[in-house]
């Protein structure tokens, strides 16, 4: 991502925190906290050119599986996000665009939430009308693709299954459109 567009976003934030309703406010400064405690001790993102092992199988949050095999082939965005993110929410409508236009060219969207419990995913993906896979990212899960720091974090992985992006941060519309050109 552009450094000046990191700085103006990072500007916004902060000024959106200042006018925003207190307890939302709040509610978004307490889970960046733990967010951020967390990070500590995250892994770095993956280098670009570097193989990316996916696990045999994801569960996702509508109860359904997606195994390797469904994989096999196809350009994956691995989108880590939380329903609580002010940044993931402006980026997954790019993200849903994308795998609507795509989609049929062989790539595919694996979400991962990571809020704290899998109840509140549900709800927040009807409203907005979400049709990429979701999974929740349980323990189990965390242990086998644990999230690198910041949020949102962009990884997207090559039919070849190799890391062709990796991001930590907001990406623009512009950004996920760019994706395509790994198709």
């Amino acid at each position: 991502m552009n450094p000046q567009r990191r700085l103006q976003l990072q500007w916004f934030a902060g000024a959106l925190a200042a006018v925003s309703a207190p307890a939302w406010a709040q509610s978004v400064a307490e889970q960046a906290g733990a967010l951020e405690k967390k990070d500590k001790k995250a892994v770095p993102l993956p280098k670009v050119g570097s193989l990316f092992a996916l696990p045999p199988a994801v569960e996702l949050i509508d109860g359904k599986t997606l195994h390797t095999k469904d994989w096999a082939g196809k350009v994956i965005v691995l989108e880590y996000w939380a329903t609580w993110c002010p940044f993931c929410a402006r980026q997954m409508p790019h993200i849903e665009a994308l795998y609507k236009k795509a989609h049929h060219r062989g790539l595919e969207v694996l979400a991962l939430s990571i809020d704290k419990k899998a109840a509140g995913i549900p709800p927040f993906l009807k409203t907005k009308n979400y049709t990429f896979p979701v999974a929740w990212q349980s323990p189990a899960l965390a242990k086998v693709l644990p999230k690198p720091a910041g949020l949102p974090v962009t990884i997207v992985i090559g039919r070849d299954g190799r890391v062709k992006m990796a991001d930590s941060g907001e990406l623009f519309a512009e950004d996920i459109a760019g994706i395509a050109q790994f198709l």
